[in-house]
């Protein structure tokens, strides 16, 4: 395979990764709802779920660089597909107990193929290949995003009519581009290592403590409008049957935008990129909690400007992530953590964000709401990525010189 040929093969199977990870986050809350569960319970069950799964992330990383890669992916795939499928197709009775079994299929199946699947590109040894490599692997998972955002309304008027249709898709999107992607990247030799030594090791490396850091702060700041938008849109801009159509401009833009981060990361460095598509993101955020019934033309244009920094979020700190796990020789051990990470920031913003709109007297559908969501959606997550891009910038030198 000509090297030119490998990252676009690696990013295949990014595409139904991302196909799936999307509905679970921000279509669940509102389709379980509908399901006569309460905000408070449905922030309990996806903070408890993805806490588990959290907490398995680090072993999982630390297995991946001890066992065939590829295998250990494609056998992850069965229960992703399976769980996913019943995820959608909630009973009439006992949905809580479904809910609970199928979220742990989806996670767990989802987190050993990630984090396998990211770490097959240890191979690439420099900063370039591996930036192509994440862009490849982004750029298609934003595809998938973009399908599984459209798709719902497309497939059906009924939202969970839709996305009932389109949970067959992941299944066959799998199988068709899993055996490609797998075998894209050369094997890389497996970790010699003993595992709790090799853990402390990369828990030790300061730059991978700092970045999670920055990353934590960033990535809640990113989940808590993503878990919810469909609440944002329905009750504050009074449109929900412009939701699918809001969520593909806003994940357009992060696709369309990739490539020019990737640009600006060779020219001015990963870290100042990623500082820069930060405050497109404030603008974004901040504009939001400022819009009101009908607004839907200035917030379409609000998602382009937060999705257009969508796209350094998603591959600049991967490339960073993905370079330190090159250095300290157990590159699944650092995608792990990442993964870990990166649930974390979604069971911190359901596990919060939908309780203190509770609390606050938000009922979906009700009528009101628009302050505590305006605080919720546009304000609190400009307060944290502030703080993310303050750290980002104190710490500059010393991520870039150790990824």
């Amino acid at each position: 395979m000509t090297k030119q040929a490998r990252p676009l093969a690696y990013g295949l199977l990014a595409l139904p990764l991302a196909f799936a990870a999307l509905p679970v986050y921000v279509h669940v809350p509102p389709l379980y709802a509908a399901q006569g569960l309460s905000l408070a319970t449905l922030g309990a069950v996806l903070f408890a779920t993805r806490i588990g799964d959290v907490l398995l992330d680090p072993l999982l990383g630390a297995l991946a660089d001890r066992v065939p890669r590829a295998r250990m992916a494609a056998l992850a795939l069965v229960p992703l597909a399976a769980g996913y499928v019943a995820l959608f197709h909630p009973p009439a009775a006992g949905a809580l107990a479904w809910l609970i079994g199928a979220l742990l299929l989806c996670y767990g199946g989802l987190a050993a193929a990630n984090i396998a699947y990211l770490s097959l590109a240890a191979p690439a040894q420099d900063a370039a290949l591996l930036n192509r490599l994440a862009g490849a692997r982004e750029g298609l998972g934003l595809i998938g995003v973009l399908l599984a955002a459209a798709l719902p309304s497309v497939l059906a008027a009924d939202l969970a009519q839709g996305l009932a249709r389109m949970a067959w898709l992941l299944p066959v999107l799998l199988l068709l581009t899993a055996p490609l992607s797998l075998r894209a990247v050369a094997p890389a030799p497996p970790c010699a290592a003993p595992l709790w030594p090799g853990l402390r090791a990369v828990w030790g490396a300061r730059a991978l403590r700092r970045l999670l850091l920055v990353g934590l702060l960033n990535g809640v700041a990113g989940a808590l409008p993503a878990t919810l938008f469909l609440f944002f849109v329905a009750d504050v801009l009074q449109a929900a049957r412009w939701s699918g159509a809001l969520l593909l401009a806003y994940f357009l833009a992060g696709a369309l935008g990739l490539p020019l981060w990737l640009r600006l990361a060779a020219r001015w460095g990963r870290v100042r990129a990623w500082r820069a598509a930060m405050l497109l993101a404030f603008c974004g955020f901040a504009g939001a909690a400022a819009l009101g019934p009908g607004q839907v033309l200035a917030f379409a244009a609000l998602c382009l400007l937060s999705g257009l920094a969508l796209g350094a979020d998603l591959a600049l700190p991967a490339s960073l992530v993905a370079g330190l796990g090159v250095r300290l020789g157990q590159p699944g051990a650092c995608s792990g953590l990442w993964q870990c990470l990166v649930k974390l920031n979604l069971a911190v913003a359901a596990g919060l964000g939908l309780p203190l709109l509770a609390l606050l007297g938000y009922t979906p559908g009700a009528g009101g709401g628009r302050l505590p969501l305006a605080l919720a959606y546009g304000l609190l997550p400009v307060c944290l990525k502030a703080g993310a891009w303050w750290l980002l910038g104190r710490w500059r030198h010393e991520l870039e010189e150790q990824a």
